[in-house]
């Protein structure tokens, strides 16, 4: 979420209408849309790879659309000297109200942690390049959960009884991206993108929608039960769960919107009640 008003969103279609979507091969849930050649499916459609170079990046996204769901992704972000380069992987609806939930990557020199940056940014408690690891969205009528390897980093949740807007008219599909923003992604800009490292790569496998799709003829219901539970759709944080969000909120969180008094001289957003 690059601004909390990217979260902004006002139930065209009713959740039964909606079919769920599980993982099959990436080449069948994805298309390559830019990056003249630098994205790449391998593997027999396992495994997904993006490059980045002087002259371009690269990117992808979902062919279907979704409207709440659990979404999973392993991703492996680039390594080494990966200042300037943003790793991103998140969901957009599109046009000029779009609404957007994000995880962008934030590369940074060899030896520093990269910065995970969700509107709240977090240093992770493993190398994120060395590995594979899951990074999940869950969204439902009553809130977004970001998980890391199943730990909850981050709660974002319904506040329109207080006057905020909520993601849960508009279908989104996912995306992601591997470019150059060494204006801004590394010391807010000060470390600029080393391009004798080039190219930089960030690789994905293991997707997974359980998911609500517009216009499927499938049953996405809350009282419906299938083979593919949907309990997420009413899913909420238990109480160690709950423990485990204030230990990475702790511990790695290194930036948090609703105390930044200096982006917010005028008084912090309503949705820092609830989401702080």
């Amino acid at each position: 979420m690059a601004s909390s008003s990217k979260l902004v969103l006002v139930m065209c279609f009713m959740i039964s209408a909606f079919g769920i979507a599980i993982g099959n091969t990436l080449d069948q849930e994805f298309e390559i849309t830019w990056g003249d050649g630098r994205a790449k499916i391998l593997n027999n459609g396992d495994l997904l790879t993006l490059s980045l170079d002087k002259i371009s990046g690269s990117g992808f996204q979902s062919k279907n659309e979704y409207l709440f769901g659990k979404i999973d992704m392993q991703l492996k972000l680039v390594p080494g000297n990966s200042a300037g380069t943003v790793t991103a992987y998140y969901l957009s609806s599109q046009g000029p109200t779009h609404d957007e939930i994000d995880f962008e990557f934030l590369g940074n020199l060899s030896g520093d942690p990269y910065t995970l940056h969700t509107n709240q940014q977090f240093h992770l408690w493993f190398d994120p390049t060395a590995d594979f690891h899951t990074y999940s969205i869950t969204w439902n009528p009553q809130r977004i959960i970001f998980y890391v390897d199943g730990t909850p980093i981050r709660e974002y949740k319904n506040s329109e009884s207080m006057g905020v807007s909520y993601p849960k008219n508009q279908a989104m599909r996912i995306y992601s991206s591997l470019w150059n923003a060494d204006d801004w992604a590394t010391r807010g800009g000060l470390v600029k993108t080393d391009w004798s490292q080039a190219p930089f790569s960030a690789s994905y496998r293991n997707f997974s929608a359980n998911a609500c799709i517009p216009s499927s003829s499938s049953s996405c219901s809350s009282n419906t039960t299938t083979s593919t539970s949907n309990s997420w759709l009413n899913e909420e944080l238990d109480n160690t769960s709950q423990e485990r969000l204030k230990w990475v909120q702790k511990n790695y969180m290194v930036y948090n919107y609703c105390i930044d008094s200096k982006r917010f001289p005028q008084g912090f957003p309503a949705d820092c009640v609830q989401n702080s």
